[in-house]
């Protein structure tokens, strides 16, 4: 099956649906990600403070698929911001995952108590896209404000914002000034993981009886039912999985859609409770993570 593609603003395509390897131990990153390419998945997210890019890597090569047919997508940590730091960044990523171009680059947070850093990163990928070095560019966990002073300080506007989206947290104002600067909105946590394997005390998305009965009125489960409401709503989405059995359920989300009522019904769970960190919050002295070399 051929998964639907997004048109970024620089006119390059990204699958409306990637797969994600947040949390995935490198001894479990090979395995999940040949799942995910034999499944049919296209795109691949990783970071490199999630320290298995070179396991992302290996997996590609193994799938035997033209590397032309995979998009991939990795992220600065905070402690290589900096011009001369963020060049040096995407040399680690690249041969860390053993290709010479990376087809989308982004900045991993905001940083905003160092924004001159942010900024000067962000230069910097703009410098590698210049060069073809990436293809498109963008940012991570930033909100309205940190994309407004990144728009007054740079001149390449990002292709991606990839944020914490799910029906218990939908960051409406966010996605608002996502679509007003032409920049595509990437969920992580799509299916709202981050409500449970952080702080159970909200519930579970997948037992919502909300979500329970849209799936059941569609013969699907809530993971694709909310999969499915991003999708529809034009966001791109990167579910991620160990478990082979999951990783194919969430690719099939392509064979059904939501009724107007239905994404309404899934919009209204919103309960402006965010489940990862404050992007104010983020700082190099809490959240500082060295990137090894190659």
């Amino acid at each position: 099956m051929t998964i639907p593609q997004l048109t970024l603003n620089n006119e390059i395509a990204m699958p409306a649906m990637g797969f994600g390897v947040y949390q995935t131990p490198p001894d479990d990153t090979v395995a999940a990600v040949e799942a995910a390419l034999e499944t049919g998945y296209r795109h691949i997210d990783t970071a490199a403070a999630y320290q298995n890019e070179r396991e992302v890597g290996e997996a590609i090569r193994r799938s035997g698929i033209d590397r032309s047919d995979i998009f991939i997508e990795t992220k600065v940590w905070i402690t290589d911001y900096g011009y001369d730091a963020t060049l040096h960044a995407f040399d680690k990523s690249a041969r860390k995952l053993g290709i010479d171009q990376i087809d989308l680059l982004i900045l991993h947070q905001a940083l905003p108590g160092e924004f001159t850093l942010t900024v000067e990163a962000y230069k910097a990928l703009e410098t590698l896209l210049a060069d073809g070095r990436v293809r498109a560019i963008g940012v991570s966990n930033f909100m309205s404000d940190h994309l407004t002073r990144l728009r007054d300080e740079t001149s390449v506007v990002p292709a991606v914002n990839q944020i914490e989206v799910h029906p218990y947290f939908r960051q409406s104002d966010v996605l608002t000034a996502n679509a007003e600067h032409g920049i595509v909105s990437q969920a992580w946590s799509p299916i709202g993981g981050i409500t449970f394997y952080r702080d159970g005390s909200h519930g579970s998305t997948l037992d919502d009886p909300t979500l329970q009965s849209i799936a059941a009125a569609h013969g699907k489960t809530p993971a694709q039912t909310m999969l499915r409401w991003h999708l529809q709503q034009g966001r791109q989405v990167i579910p991620k999985s160990v478990t082979p059995s999951r990783i194919t359920e969430n690719f099939n989300v392509f064979d059904f859609d939501l009724t107007a009522d239905q994404l309404a019904a899934i919009d209204a769970l919103d309960t402006g409770v965010r489940g990862g960190p404050e992007p104010d919050d983020i700082t190099r002295e809490t959240f500082g993570l060295e990137i090894p070399e190659p």
